[in-house]
Order: C-alpha cells, then sequence, then structure tokens
C-alpha cells in the first residue's frame, strides 16, 4: 500500500513537472523585457512647447495609438504565437539536445585526454626548466642596479 501511495506521489511530481502553473497576471516574472519593449505613447509621439494640435487630435491619435498597438499585438500573438513557441521549443530542444548528449560528453573526453598531456608537460617544465631558472636566478642573484642622476 505505501509503495502504490509513493508511487502515485511520483507520478504527480513528474506530470507537475511538464504541466507547471504560470500567472496570467505576471507573465514576465524574470524580467527578460524589462528595457525592450516598453514603447508608449509618449515615447514615439511628443509635441514641442508652442507647436500643439487640436486637444481633440491629440486625444483621438493617443487613443488610436493605444488601442492600435494593443490589438494588432494580440492579433500577431494569436496568428503567429503558436507556431513560434513550436519552432522556439523545437530549437531550445535541439540546443539541449546537443548540449547534452554532444557538447558536455566531447569537452569530458578532452578534459580526461588533456590530463595525460598536461602530466607530462608538468614533468617536463619541473625536469628541463626549474633547474635552468633555479641555476639563472643563482647567478643573477648578486646583480645590483644604483640610479644615478647625472646633471
Amino acid at each position: 500500500m505505501a509503495e502504490e501511495h509513493s508511487g502515485l506521489e511520483e507520478r504527480i511530481i513528474i506530470k507537475d513537472q511538464h504541466t507547471k502553473e504560470i500567472d496570467l497576471v505576471n507573465r514576465d516574472p524574470k524580467h527578460i523585457n524589462e528595457d525592450v519593449v516598453k514603447v508608449d505613447f509618449e515615447d514615439v509621439i511628443a509635441e514641442p512647447v508652442g507647436t500643439y494640435s487640436f486637444d481633440g487630435v491629440w486625444k483621438t491619435s493617443y487613443t488610436t495609438f493605444t488601442v492600435s498597438k494593443y490589438w494588432c499585438y494580440r492579433l500577431l500573438s494569436a496568428v503567429l504565437g503558436i507556431p513560434l513557441a513550436v519552432v522556439w521549443g523545437f530549437l531550445f530542444a535541439l540546443i539541449s539536445f546537443c548540449h547534452i548528449w554532444a557538447v558536455v560528453p566531447c569537452i569530458k573526453s578532452y578534459l580526461i585526454e588533456i590530463q595525460c598531456v598536461s602530466r607530462i608537460y608538468s614533468l617536463c617544465i619541473h625536469t628541463f626548466c626549474d633547474p635552468l631558472f633555479e641555476a639563472l636566478s643563482k647567478i643573477c642573484s648578486n646583480v645590483r642596479v644604483a640610479l644615478r642622476k647625472e646633471i
């Protein structure tokens, strides 16, 4: 009975990973588009002092801009949102697949193979270069530099 209950909990947890609740109010919780698409009427159309149009024209322009932007976005997202979601889902699945099954194994393989070369290189450096530089340092240890300013 306990095994059935834990198996049921596992299936529920696995199902919840793919069908998590989405927030319909805050649709950009990570603020990805914070600075990108904040375009309001005042950001696009502005009348400097002394060159004002009629108030009715200004209000109608504002309403027209705002409503047309809102409905064009909704129409485009309704028509293209789902197909683009499929394309982006496929692309990111492809990137994840390549990363998991090709990139990381290649990097791990390279690191394993280069470790052998690294040990040989390290041995060569310690065997040949360390004594050479130690001898050069003993030769140069008695060198004194004096700076004089001649007038």
